[in-house]
């Protein structure tokens, strides 16, 4: 396993990252505990997963294998807090201090560790000043709770804005970023790329098989396997169209002169482009899981790269990801 630079932090993650959402809810535990050791054999150690995932039971599970395996210590554990906790409770959710804190201690129980390794706003919330959230974070920082902070689908000028703030008031910064990225929305490669290669953070894509879109299973001659995230025809996300068939029939024969599955080409296409630091895996079985590994065998080379820009030129997309609250924020930080 080739381990990476998480950003500029000099910490090492793996190139692939075992994303825990499906822990408790679509994937039973025994099953989920031994999703998380197949992983950590293979050479994993870089583990995502969020407090409103089940609310609270992907980070239980995630917690529970990590202590059956006795692997906590070397693994890069992150999870995020943002999403409502309490349906009755106006401040069980956003990224207030009150929430923050508050949250950061239920993680920690529930992942029953003495710290996170890196601790992300799970959105962008415009009208909540940024340093509320970095004084908070901080704070967990200097208490040697938390080791690092970081944001997910967050604008350019969001994170930007975040650097600018914690250098006036002398706060931990953030160092990742994990948005949606892969072969259908490109849309990061406009300025989020560029951004976190010029200020060193390091990227986290989820949803590199685009919820499902790039594993083949979606055609145009064939239902949608029952189950399947898209298979509902009330969908209104505008993510299955006309124009994802064009590109999956495309990338197919991609796939099978490498002879690979067209979801480890797609994965593996995500975890070599420029600035991508550890694409975050969404495995619901072991079969997933094993076919999500193959990607780590598979070179993208440069004609491969030209051939996917003709599908999808850079910059572009066809199916929209890259969707979160980007408008100018309401307050700005005391400074």
């Amino acid at each position: 396993m080739e381990y990476r630079n998480f950003g500029r932090t000099g910490m090492k993650v793996s190139p692939l990252c075992l994303g825990c959402w499906n822990f408790g809810e679509r994937t039973p535990p025994e099953e989920s505990y031994a999703i998380v050791d197949r992983s950590l054999e293979a050479g994993i150690n870089f583990l995502d997963t969020a407090n409103v995932y089940g609310r609270g039971r992907s980070e239980e599970i995630t917690g529970e294998a990590l202590k059956r395996n006795g692997s906590r210590n070397r693994i890069v554990l992150a999870t995020k807090f943002h999403g409502r906790m309490d349906d009755d409770d106006p401040n069980a959710a956003g990224s207030s201090r009150r929430h923050i804190i508050e949250q950061c201690e239920a993680s920690l129980k529930r992942l029953q560790t003495d710290y996170i390794d890196i601790y992300q706003i799970h959105r962008p919330r415009p009208e909540i000043a940024i340093d509320e959230a970095l004084r908070a974070m901080d704070d967990l920082v200097r208490a040697g709770k938390v080791r690092y902070i970081g944001t997910s689908t967050f604008a350019a000028w969001q994170v930007v804005e975040s650097l600018w703030a914690a250098k006036e008031l002398g706060l931990n910064r953030f160092v990742s970023e994990q948005p949606p990225y892969h072969i259908l929305d490109r849309r990061i490669e406009r300025e989020l790329v560029p951004m976190a290669l010029t200020f060193g953070i390091g990227l986290i894509p989820w949803s590199p098989l685009a919820g499902g879109l790039l594993t083949g299973k979606y055609t145009r001659e064939e239902s949608a396997p029952e189950g399947a995230r898209y298979a509902n025809a009330a969908d209104d996300t505008g993510r299955l169209n006309s124009r994802v068939y064009d590109v999956t029939e495309g990338l197919l024969p991609l796939a099978e002169a490498k002879g690979c599955t067209m979801s480890q080409f797609a994965l593996a296409w995500c975890a070599q482009q420029p600035g991508i630091t550890s694409p975050i895996l969404g495995p619901r079985t072991m079969e997933q899981l094993d076919d999500n590994l193959g990607a780590l065998d598979v070179t993208i080379t440069a004609d491969d790269r030209r051939r996917v820009d003709e599908l999808v030129p850079p910059g572009r997309m066809v199916s929209p990801f890259y969707e979160a609250d980007f408008g100018s924020s309401q307050h700005r930080a005391v400074v």
